[in-house]
């Protein structure tokens, strides 16, 4: 009989999670295509991010329990049969409508297989401080995806090929993953055992919402997403030199260099960002979470004020700079939010965190888009909001250093599932 691998089952979940990215960071560069190709304004563009954000969200906090109640590896493989499902479609994807359609409906596979995919690494965790080192390395490979997923997309343009390919390629390793979740043997876990007996439903895990814990992580990853989003989504329409162009241009910039690192900025972005949860995965072994996530959010506020005060010229460097300072956020969020929970609890609550997550992505570039149509379609008036919702993150995150209150709840936890305390 085969043996659970903790190993195995990490580098199937880090794949997992660069899948993913692969296509739902790619939605910069596709908004540039789809708005010249089928004339729409940046609201109903920001739809092709907002709609698979909103499922996502909806997904996650509505069927986030099944990870406690159906078991990680179930989950996993029917979420990951519906997002293969939705990236085949593609393929016949025609018009505005259908494409978002299928978007958001990979957005719902996404939410199902992505808090299977949390949950599980819990299970093969040996303390809170090794969940937080993996959770850096899963986000760390979402990164790698990131990177790899906006480059197929300008690749393909370049040959004249439809960007929806893009899907196809993430379907076929999606058809992989899905063969090799279901033949490798996962940790055993038995849903009943940690509940009284009683099955896991959707009633308790919205009643977490009104845990201290998982709120507080949760508004926090909702102001981090909306922030970061302003990066990859509209970060390419504020830095081209003429916005009411139908084709980009990079003409303001002086030299060649420059003109390069404007038309690969959201690469850039995402390698700095991917770089940095690597880093990560170190970092939060050997320093202080709460002084680290304070002082990176303090040089994204820099980042984004100084990109503003200083126009394009200046956001050109700074913008994807901010990759370095974002990367261990959102991991961490995520890691301590969960890691606050028995590990039977581990599902329902990476829903609830993974709702506001997918809520602040979802809103944010659209509220973001509505303020540059109402302001002349320039994006800079949306970073002055991403700016305030990066002063907000900022100020929690001071809050939470100062008065650190998940400490002593941490310690609990580690006493009572890890036994290492």
């Amino acid at each position: 009989m085969q043996q659970s691998n903790s190993q195995f089952i990490r580098w199937l979940t880090y794949l997992m999670f660069m899948m993913f990215a692969m296509t739902s960071d790619s939605v910069g560069e596709i908004i540039k295509e789809v708005k010249v190709a089928f004339e729409v304004t940046n609201a109903q563009a920001s739809l092709m991010h907002s709609l698979p954000m909103l499922g996502i969200a909806l997904s996650g906090l509505l069927l986030g329990f099944l990870a406690d109640r159906l078991g990680r590896k179930t989950t996993i493989v029917i979420g990951l049969s519906v997002f293969g499902l939705a990236c085949y479609s593609f393929f016949m994807a025609n018009n505005f409508v259908f494409i978002v359609s299928l978007m958001t409906l990979s957005g719902i596979a996404v939410g199902i297989f992505k808090t299977g995919a949390l949950a599980l690494i819990g299970d093969i965790s040996g303390s809170t401080k090794q969940h937080t080192a993996t959770m850096n390395g899963a986000e760390a490979f979402f990164g790698v995806g990131a990177i790899i997923g906006p480059l197929i997309v300008a690749y393909l343009i370049h040959k004249g090929v439809p960007w929806q390919y893009l899907y196809i390629i993430a379907g076929g390793i999606c058809t992989l993953l899905i063969v090799v979740a279901v033949w490798v043997k996962y940790p055993t876990y038995q849903p009943s055992a940690h509940n009284n007996g009683e099955k896991v439903t959707v009633r308790q895990s919205l009643a977490l919402v009104k845990n201290p814990y998982a709120l507080g992580f949760s508004v926090g990853a909702f102001l981090y997403v909306a922030a970061e989003s302003a990066i990859y989504v509209w970060m390419p329409s504020y830095l081209v030199c003429d916005a009411t162009s139908l084709k980009a241009t990079y003409d303001c910039y002086s030299d060649g260099a420059a003109r390069t690192l404007a038309i690969y900025s959201v690469t850039a972005f995402f390698i700095l960002r991917a770089a940095g949860r690597f880093v990560g995965i170190w970092m939060m072994a050997h320093f202080n979470w709460a002084l680290v996530l304070l002082l990176f959010s303090g040089a994204i506020l820099v980042c984004f004020v100084g990109g503003l005060v200083g126009g394009k010229q200046v956001a050109l460097y700074l913008f994807p700079l901010t990759g370095i300072f974002m990367s261990v956020i959102y991991p961490t969020f995520n890691s301590k939010g969960i890691s606050c929970f028995p590990r039977h609890q581990h599902g329902s609550v990476a829903g609830v965190i993974l709702f506001f997550t997918a809520a602040g992505a979802a809103a944010g570039p659209f509220i973001m888009g509505v303020v540059s149509d109402a302001m002349g379609g320039d994006a800079k008036y949306g970073f002055i909001v991403a700016t305030g919702f990066a002063s907000l993150l900022f100020a929690g995150l001071l809050f939470n250093y100062l008065r650190n209150p998940t400490q002593q709840r941490l310690q609990q936890i580690e006493a009572s599932d890890y036994g290492t305390a």
